[in-house]
């Protein structure tokens, strides 16, 4: 079974996209937040692709993989990968379901807390609110294509996995497209969203192992 540690740490995305930038001052800092937050208390699902890159520093081509992602309000997502392998993992209460490639398997991350702590990051991740989490510092930057904001953990636990977050969102709509996440080796992995639909039903079986 493939380490579902890392797996979970493989989630985090996003990626370097070459445009100026500038740091937003405080005044755009406030109407980005707003505009983000609004966005995210009204989603109540999303069901969307993504294409996903591991770099890692020893080999020449980044790991490319592909599937979908859902998910359900407040807190139920699923990852599935469907190319070059089948792999699905599920984020369900406090448990971690695994399939396999049809082997499957259930990890109880309720009793650690820095493994709840990172399943509420990818939550809040894939909706794009995390501004009000304090266990990050957080930098805001704008270009033409898009807003950008940068996270920091402060938790010497979460450091040691994680030396920062980066969300790219679209300007118009204020939807993550891109989530950056940087190792503290500077090995880094990033995932691109495409063809999201939003609130559209979903049922709890989805998230069924």
């Amino acid at each position: 079974m493939r380490n579902y540690c890392l797996l979970l740490f493989l989630i985090f995305i996003g990626g370097s996209i070459q445009a100026q930038e500038s740091a937003m001052n405080s005044t755009e800092i406030t109407s980005f937040k707003e505009k983000v937050i609004a966005t995210a208390k009204t989603t109540k699902t999303i069901n969307t692709d993504f294409l996903q890159y591991k770099h890692l520093d020893f080999l020449a081509d980044d790991v490319k993989t592909s599937g979908t992602m859902v998910f359900k309000a407040p807190n139920l997502v699923k990852w599935e990968y469907t190319n070059p392998y089948q792999y699905s993992v599920i984020f369900k209460e406090d448990q971690l379901l695994i399939n396999d490639g049809g082997t499957k398997s259930k990890v109880d991350i309720g009793n650690s807390k820095l493994f709840k702590k990172l399943n509420q990051l990818i939550v809040n991740s894939v909706k794009g609110n995390m501004f009000n989490d304090a266990d990050f510092t957080v930098s805001f930057f704008k270009s033409s294509k898009y807003n950008k904001a940068v996270f920091i953990p402060k938790d010497k636990k979460i450091a040691g996995y994680i030396a920062s977050f980066e969300l790219l969102f679209n300007k118009n709509d204020a939807q993550v497209y891109e989530v950056k996440m940087v190792e503290p080796s500077q090995d880094f992995t990033r995932i691109i969203f495409s063809n999201r639909t939003l609130n559209s039903p979903i049922n709890d079986s989805v998230f069924s192992n």
